[in-house]
């Protein structure tokens, strides 16, 4: 009994040192967060295109408090916060449009970027209206854009970025794969165009991981998050052709947003 006592004691300090512990993570992780400032940069996935609620004063910019930049700042209370990105963006807009808010006092940055530039809109149009084989050849010409002129652009938004913020942590985040193969849409594009789109999509993330490293930044990838929840997963975080909002179509849902890229945001934030 009275060994049992004693193991009882000991396991109860134990738990209270590591609740103490934890309890002490915590408060220095909203110590940490109540002096951040932070910039949020990019395209429609950081604008929250897709996910509704939209701010009526962002006009076309489709920002929205469901997007992973705002559920970030709700949940961490961030001493500034300044919501730039815009549905569209290209890497030349972020470099003439987004970085006002940056300064040397800048904690953290994020960004979604690179898509518009290698033509994702065109593409997807391409293979939805269009043959096989036409889509085909319009996602080899998405992807030869990422070899000889996307690491370019990239360049010029990075640096950009680190000139107006030397001391943020950046943080550059990735597109998911739009379809789950072998899934169960009947209809629409043939597992062959399926399949090229996922795999465009990760030779994108693949360039953009490798200049976001050569600048020092952190690159997040959001295909595992995605995984199982694709276009014809029966559980879809992300919209498929929507007729009725064309816009919208192959872009996150709210839950896209809130079970996918937030939490991918807020591992390397």
């Amino acid at each position: 009994m009275k060994l049992s006592r004693i193991a009882a004691f000991s396991s109860a300090l134990a738990l209270g040192a590591v609740l103490a512990l934890t309890g002490a993570a915590s408060a220095q992780e909203a110590r940490t967060a109540a002096t951040t400032d932070y910039v949020a940069l990019g395209d429609s996935y950081s604008s929250g295109l897709g996910s509704g609620a939209y701010d009526s004063a962002s006009g076309d910019c489709k920002r929205t408090p469901r997007a992973y930049p705002a559920l970030w700042a709700a949940a961490h209370s961030p001493s500034t916060f300044a919501f730039t990105a815009c549905s569209g963006a290209r890497t030349g807009d972020v470099t003439a449009g987004q970085l006002a808010p940056l300064t040397s006092a800048t904690d953290l940055v994020s960004i979604t970027i690179g898509g518009n530039d290698a033509g994702f809109a065109d593409v997807m149009t391409t293979c939805v209206l269009q043959s096989e084989a036409t889509c085909l050849n319009r996602v080899a010409t998405a992807r030869a854009f990422v070899d000889n002129t996307l690491p370019g652009n990239l360049d010029s938004v990075y640096g950009a970025i680190r000139s107006k913020a030397p001391s943020a942590h950046v943080v550059v985040i990735g597109y998911p794969r739009f379809y789950q193969l072998s899934g169960n849409c009947v209809l629409g594009l043939s597992e062959k165009e399926r399949s090229a789109i996922n795999g465009a999509s990760d030779y994108l993330n693949a360039a953009t991981a490798k200049r976001a490293a050569d600048h020092g930044f952190t690159f997040v990838d959001v295909a595992g998050a995605f995984t199982g929840h694709e276009i014809c997963s029966g559980s879809a975080w992300l919209h498929s052709v929507n007729v009725l909002n064309i816009g919208e179509s192959y872009h996150p849902t709210a839950a896209g947003q809130s079970g996918g890229y937030l939490p991918a945001f807020a591992s390397a934030a």
